[in-house]
């Protein structure tokens, strides 16, 4: 499940903007100006940014030459939302760095196309479709996590982050992640997160899991961190 930061200082206009998006399946945060914004980027790095060109105070442009110039936000996916759609104003927000820019008004529809474009092009696993692995299945879409059992399909209510780590394992099943590598590939960042907070959601997602009778598939390897065991004779889907 990709994380969406949504800097917007219309109340109405994020509010419909996240509406859409959180149907889409995305995790959404908002902020309203660029104060608040850089707060919440200090927090935990996002898959992506969405960002009003015109907020109180310091400009959605010259935010984002901020985080261009700096090395741990240089990389991060960039689309600029704004009314002015002046040729210049376009150049001026490609020239900084801003991986698309659209003008207002747009439709949710268009928004999510280049969003997913974007993400295809600067973090392809945000997307991947639905992922089954020893008959445990994620689908990002529906942001479910369910196993059939003989003639039952059980659900597990999975939260944000642990879907997020759980999804990182099943893409990569029987493989051994360090403390500090899932902490860059699930939380984008881990700058400010203690290493002891992915000890605390391996916790949470097998508690998520034991109803489904599948908590054993996170394992801990002693002194090295976690992986998602594969039993034999069992494949991904």
């Amino acid at each position: 499940m990709a994380r969406v930061l949504v800097v917007e200082d219309e109340p109405a206009i994020a509010e419909l903007v996240a509406l859409h998006l959180r149907h889409a399946g995305f995790d959404v945060c908002l902020a309203a100006d660029a104060e608040s914004a850089r707060a919440e980027i200090d927090r935990m790095l996002p898959d992506l940014v969405l960002l009003d060109w015109m907020l109180p105070g310091e400009s959605g442009l010259a935010l984002a030459r901020r985080w261009r110039t700096d090395e741990r936000t240089r990389s991060l996916p960039l689309i600029m939302l704004t009314a002015r759609a002046q040729e210049a104003d376009k150049v001026a927000a490609l020239d900084i760095g801003a991986d698309d820019y659209l003008t207002k008004p747009f439709s949710p529809k268009e928004l999510l196309a280049r969003m997913r474009a974007v993400l295809r092009r600067r973090a392809p696993e945000a997307l991947d479709g639905a992922v089954e692995v020893a008959g445990l299945r994620l689908d990002p879409a529906t942001r479910r996590v369910t196993r059939r059992v003989g003639d039952v399909e059980l659900e597990a209510r999975v939260g944000p982050t642990e879907f997020r780590l759980l999804h990182f394992l099943l893409v990569h099943p029987e493989r051994v992640h360090s403390r500090a590598q899932l902490l860059d590939r699930v939380w984008g960042d881990h700058v400010f997160i203690e290493e002891r907070t992915v000890d605390v959601h391996v916790k949470r997602l097998r508690e998520a899991l034991a109803p489904l009778h599948c908590a054993g598939l996170v394992e801990t390897v002693r002194g090295v961190g976690y992986r998602l065991a594969r039993p034999p004779g069992s494949g991904a889907a």
